[in-house]
């Protein structure tokens, strides 16, 4: 089962300290399925295994690896919520990247660490396929948006103006609006507690560990 769990989802448990390591990678996948070839973290998984661990005995904390491009918005808060609704000891550590909806995730845990050379993408909400243009989308739109910059508000020390100003900066991607922030910048603007590795991650987590016993 512990290679099974490993092989098929990422996730692994250490039974002598009751951790349990779940990893949020790829694009979060909602309701559309994604190509075979990209790799993904499904909601479905991902929720009633949050579920079983917040009521298991045998796990004390858990500790989220997230490197994770975006992805689904729904899906994406829908894993947020949950986590953020856990009693038990949580920490998140940004690995590579936690870009778009990948932010609510990382601040969704109690504590939150970025790697040195990890960064997170800050954009307004965008959508694929067809769009009308009318007042009705635009607002839509805006109440999408709303619901995110109230999460990672709630969830971190970042202020809203902030981080809604960084979403519609305009002189920084080529591309696209946005803002690209390092681990360094994430921490200074609220975003995230620490810069850290998998080591800082782990004591982190056993003290909040210790304190709950």
């Amino acid at each position: 089962m512990q290679r099974e769990a490993v092989e098929e989802y990422g996730q692994t448990q250490s039974r002598p300290t009751g951790i349990y390591c779940m990893s949020i990678i790829g694009q979060i996948e909602g309701h559309q399925i994604l190509p075979e070839e990209t790799k993904t973290t499904k909601y479905e998984h991902i929720l009633p295994q949050l579920a079983e661990i917040e009521q298991s005995s045998e796990i004390s904390g858990v500790l989220f690896l997230l490197n994770t491009a975006g992805g689904d918005i729904e899906a994406g808060l829908a894993i947020a919520e949950m986590i953020a609704g856990m009693q038990k000891p949580t920490v998140s550590l940004v690995l590579g990247g936690g870009h778009s909806i990948g932010i609510p995730l990382a601040v969704s845990a109690k504590y939150t660490l970025i790697a040195p050379t990890a960064t997170m993408t800050v954009h307004p909400v965008r959508m694929t396929g067809v769009v009308i243009g009318v007042e009705q989308t635009y607002n839509y739109f805006a109440k999408v948006q709303d619901r995110i910059v109230d999460f990672v508000t709630r969830c971190s020390r970042v202020k809203r103006l902030e981080f809604v100003r960084l979403m519609e900066n305009v002189g920084e991607m080529a591309a696209d609006v946005g803002t690209i922030l390092s681990g360094a910048e994430a921490v200074k603007l609220g975003l995230v507690n620490k810069v850290g590795t998998l080591s800082d991650a782990l004591a982190a987590l056993n003290k909040q560990i210790d304190k709950k016993r």
